[in-house]
């Protein structure tokens, strides 16, 4: 700074910086773990659900305190980054006359011998690296006389608009050759003597130039003049012979008269004559073959002439231009060695004048510098001491905040054993003994089980945010129902908690997944094993919306291609309008799709409205399933993350594309041959499992049914659930054989440890539930059960469909046995069939 103001200025602008820079470091380690991507904000229904991305207040009493202790001041001068961008001050002592200014008043002389288009031309001469002229070949001559006559069949009309400002082509030079004159110019001094001047050196050259063309243009002229002497004898000649034809048919037409009677030895000599007739005839045409020829290459001739005239005319231009700018170069120079002389005297004279007020001024600046270098070395200490208090301050941040979590995690694992604990030792229902023990643990349990909210902020600021009432895709945490689901739920979710806060993977994941995204920002995303890879460690919740919608769009391309835009709007209108089949059934479904989420437990919710459209709209399209219970749930979680038409497509996706036909039909064919291939793997997968299955008679396909039917819906926790779908959406139907798979094989010891069927077919209607690990039943998933081919699961799908549909035709046979006989039999007739019973 160059006074005590813009010090001031300077020291006020660093403290403003330095608490701009700490509270976005505060508000960055906020939200480093669940901060999206701006331009990656979750759509659908859980985009409006954000309490992750709220950044908190800065402190107002503060930012007072910081306003009234503030000074305010305005620098005197230019300070800091607006100094740095100044250009340095111009010495007018310092006058450097170079080559790159010959070039610029070169430029500027050329483009002034050419007015009207200066704006559009190029004023550098281009040229070989020895800036000679070449002696063209006649050759040559005739293949830029023809580039000539295209450029200006191309360019008519645009003269004067091409790349450079002399169309002549020096010797046909490359363009990778090509370099401006001002290079020229230095390179053609070293090598030229001191004596020679660069007017002589051009001129000389131009002038042998213009020789050598006048001496061509003159043999030209002569050969033109041979040839037209040689057609004046041809014409000649020819006009010769045709009197000597016309005398020998004046002879032929007598001799005919008096042929009777003539000797043998003058009739042959009349067969002579019309020989050479005949000769004499051919001989003029082949002369008149040569006569136009002749006067063909006259013409060309002709044009040759005008166009070296025309050449000729532009070369004189080109040097009579370049002697100008040489000419007036070389004045300059004269003129700028005149001035250098004139102001090295000035300035000497200048100087000593200057000398005594330089001296002064030195003093006083030596004096400010003093003053300036302790003032900085004060500075320089301060900035590092404060630099050095805030890396101490980010480190015990950092001990704290890994001290938070752990202890958080910890607190959760505690608290979800309280629970349990305060269960255990809970007095039973039937006993009437009101002790105060009893009341005791009955109301630590009420307190335990309350739904925490911000209705209490300064408790909240004391006690971690363990559990909320709802989780970020809006599933209710804890029922309301039940106290005993509540006290299961409620620890459920604690120890959920106390997982995730325990692994530092989804940072790592985050980062992966920012990269990637990264890098396709300018391209297509396409199939790849790095994607596949991050899709089955699971999207972060901000990149759902797109990654689901970019698979979405990768299976359906084919289907939306053979639409017209605003399809769905017209099925959708068409369901609204016209009598719909399923319209019925699915309004009865609605509300029973995912009471547990809060997008879906009203009939005012917006969820409710999504979900009744699409589906509406999907009966329209697929008349054959209409409806199918199980449609509405894969709905409701596309709804979460798509907008309606896009949940509309995934749907689409799933029926038409993933799932074989009649999977959705009354009949569901297809969802029962999946469990007949679920069997066979299961025993090839998990032979012991499968083994103690059998033992005891336990069918467990009543309980993997629904998990095929609705890809996991309302049977696993709702992180692993969506981490399913991830995967499901992107590689398709093996997805759910590999974790069904993988569901069993993580409990498989605890269920091998059950010795009844009762027991062991309670315990698999909950036991998903309970696990929580998503890192550890996705590496079952894809990497205990490899090798998975799909094409085994193809066959064995074919085989089975069969044996089904054999079931089927004879299980439908005796359907009409049983109605024929009721018909006849009046003891039966008062008997109905299950398909009666729910009509």
């Amino acid at each position: 700074a160059a006074t005590r103001q813009d010090m001031t200025y300077w020291l006020q602008e660093l403290q403003q910086k330095r608490w701009e820079y700490c509270n976005n470091l505060d508000a960055a380690k906020r939200d480093s773990r669940t901060s999206p991507t701006p331009s990656d904000f979750s759509k659908g229904l859980v985009a409006k659900d954000s309490p992750d991305l709220s950044v908190p207040s800065q402190n107002a009493s503060a930012e007072r305190a910081r306003n009234i202790l503030a000074v305010e001041t305005s620098p005197t001068d230019l300070v800091g980054e607006q100094a740095a961008s100044q250009p340095a001050p111009v010495q007018p002592s310092a006058i450097n006359f170079s080559l790159k200014q010959w070039s610029t008043e070169l430029k500027n002389s050329v483009s002034s011998l050419r007015k009207g288009n200066n704006e559009n031309r190029k004023s550098i001469f281009y040229t070989t690296e020895e800036w000679e002229l070449l002696d063209p070949t006649p050759k040559d001559l005739e293949d830029s006389m023809a580039l000539e006559e295209k450029r200006k069949h191309l360019a008519e009309g645009s003269k004067g608009l091409t790349s450079s400002a002399f169309p002549f082509d020096f010797g046909r030079i490359p363009h990778k050759t090509r370099r401006p004159l001002k290079d020229m110019i230095g390179s053609s001094k070293n090598r030229n003597s001191s004596d020679s001047s660069p007017t002589e050196w051009c001129s000389g050259n131009g002038s042998k130039l213009v020789s050598e063309l006048q001496l061509k243009y003159q043999s030209q002229q002569e050969e033109l003049e041979k040839l037209k002497k040689d057609l004046l004898s041809q014409k000649e000649l020819v006009r010769l012979l045709q009197q000597t034809v016309r005398s020998s048919q004046y002879d032929k037409y007598f001799a005919s008269r008096l042929c009777e009677g003539v000797p043998k030895d003058k009739l042959e000599l009349l067969h002579q004559k019309d020989d050479q007739i005949v000769g004499l005839n051919n001989q003029l045409e082949k002369l008149n073959l040569e006569k136009d020829s002749l006067q063909q290459e006259v013409k060309n001739l002709k044009c040759k002439v005008g166009e070296l005239n025309e050449r000729l005319g532009m070369l004189m231009e080109t040097i009579q231009a370049k002697d100008e700018v040489i000419m007036k170069l070389s004045r300059q120079l004269s003129e700028c060695e005149d001035s250098t002389s004139s102001q090295s005297g000035a300035v000497s004279s200048s100087m000593a004048t200057c000398t005594n007020k330089e001296l002064q001024e030195l003093d006083r600046l030596k004096d400010n510098l003093q003053g300036y270098k302790t003032q900085n070395k004060f500075l320089n200490k301060e900035i590092l001491e404060l630099s050095a208090l805030r890396r101490n301050a980010e480190a015990r941040e950092r001990e704290w905040q890994a001290k938070y979590t752990s202890l958080e995690a910890k607190l959760c694992q505690i608290e979800s054993k309280y629970l349990i604990l305060l269960q255990e030792m809970k007095t039973p229902v039937c006993s009437e003994e009101q002790s105060p023990a009893r009341e005791v643990i009955t109301q630590l349990l009420e307190d335990a089980l309350k739904a925490e909210t911000s209705e209490q902020p300064e408790q909240a600021f004391f006690k971690p945010h363990l559990v909320s009432e709802y989780d970020i895709y809006g599933f209710q945490t804890v029922p309301e129902d039940d106290d005993e689901e509540k006290l299961v739920a409620k620890s459920r979710a604690l120890d959920l908690r106390s997982l995730s806060l325990s692994e530092n993977r989804e940072i790592s994941t985050g980062v992966k997944w920012e990269n990637y995204l990264a890098s396709t920002m300018n391209r297509e995303m396409m199939r790849c094993v790095e994607l596949k890879n991050l899709i089955r460690s699971g999207i972060p919740h901000e990149h759902r919306s797109k990654i689901w919608k970019w698979c979405v769009s990768l299976h359906v391309k084919k289907f939306k291609d053979s639409t017209v835009p605003g399809y769905f709007q017209t099925l959708l209108q068409n369901a609204l309008e016209k009598q719909n089949p399923a319209s019925k059934q699915i309004e009865l479904d609605l509300l029973r799709t995912l009471p547990n989420n809060k997008h879906y437990c009203s009939p005012t919710c917006e969820g409710i409205q999504k979900l009744r459209n699409v589906l509406l709209a999907f009966s329209w399209r697929n008349p054959d399933i209409g409806y199918c219970q199980g449609l509405n749930r894969l709905v409701a979680i596309a709804l979460l993350y798509l907008e309606q038409e896009d949940a509309f497509w995934c749907l689409v996706t799933i029926v038409e594309v993933f799932m074989p036909r009649d999977y959705y039909t009354k009949t569901l064919l297809g969802s029962q041959v999946d469990q007949r291939v679920f069997k066979d793997l299961m025993s090839e997968k998990l032979p012991r499992l499968h083994a103690h299955f059998e033992q005891y008679k336990v069918d467990y396909t009543l309980i993997t049914f629904n998990w095929f039917l609705v890809v996991f819906v309302d049977s696993v926790v709702s992180d692993i659930l969506f981490k399913i779908w991830d995967s499901f959406l992107y590689e398709g139907p093996k997805v759910i054989f590999r974790f069904a798979l993988a569901l069993l094989k993580y409990k498989e010891e605890e269920i091998l440890k059950l010795q009844d069927s009762m027991s062991i077919f309670k315990y698999l209607r909950y036991f998903t539930r309970t696990i929580l690990d998503a890192r550890k039943l996705t590496g079952i998933a894809f990497g205990d059960l490899n090798p998975f081919p799909l094409r085994q699961i193809r066959n064995r799908r074919t085989y089975h469909l069969e044996k089904v549909r054999l079931e089927l035709t004879e299980l439908e046979a005796i359907r009409e046995d049983f109605l024929r006989e009721r018909e006849t039999c009046v003891e039966k007739r008062d008997l109905i069939s299950d398909d009666e019973e729910d009509s």
